[in-house]
Formats: C-alpha cells, sequence, structure tokens
C-alpha cells in the first residue's frame, strides 16, 4: 500500500497516510483541527530494488560503452 501526503485546507498541517491503491481520501480528518477532506498532495515516490535493471547499473553500461 502506498503512502500519500494531505494537507489540511483549513490550518495547512501536512500528514501522510497510508492507503489503498486509488483511494480518495474522503473519509479522512485533519489530525490537527478536525476539518474534513484534506487535499491530496503531489510527491514524488522512491523505488528500492536493484540488479542490472535498475538505473545505477543503467548508467554505469552507459557511460562504460561511450568511455
Amino acid at each position: 500500500m502506498p503512502i500519500y501526503e494531505y494537507k489540511c485546507a483549513v490550518c495547512g498541517h501536512r500528514f501522510d497516510v497510508l492507503q489503498r491503491l486509488g483511494a480518495d481520501g474522503t473519509d479522512l480528518i485533519c489530525p490537527v483541527c478536525g476539518a474534513e477532506k484534506p487535499q491530496k498532495m503531489l510527491s514524488a515516490f522512491a523505488s528500492s530494488g536493484g540488479g542490472h535493471d535498475s538505473y545505477a547499473s543503467s548508467a554505469k553500461s552507459c557511460s562504460s560503452s561511450f568511455g
């Protein structure tokens, strides 16, 4: 399950929520002021992994073939 970031439209508090994919957050309330329906924020995502398909190994193989 992904972690979504929300911002309260009333007090501006930002908080994270672990939710199912596609959840809209309409049932959430701000943990600080209790306001309903916080705004979902756009945020970067991180992926973990590695192996031969990872970005770092791809960059190494490209740079070594040109140098």
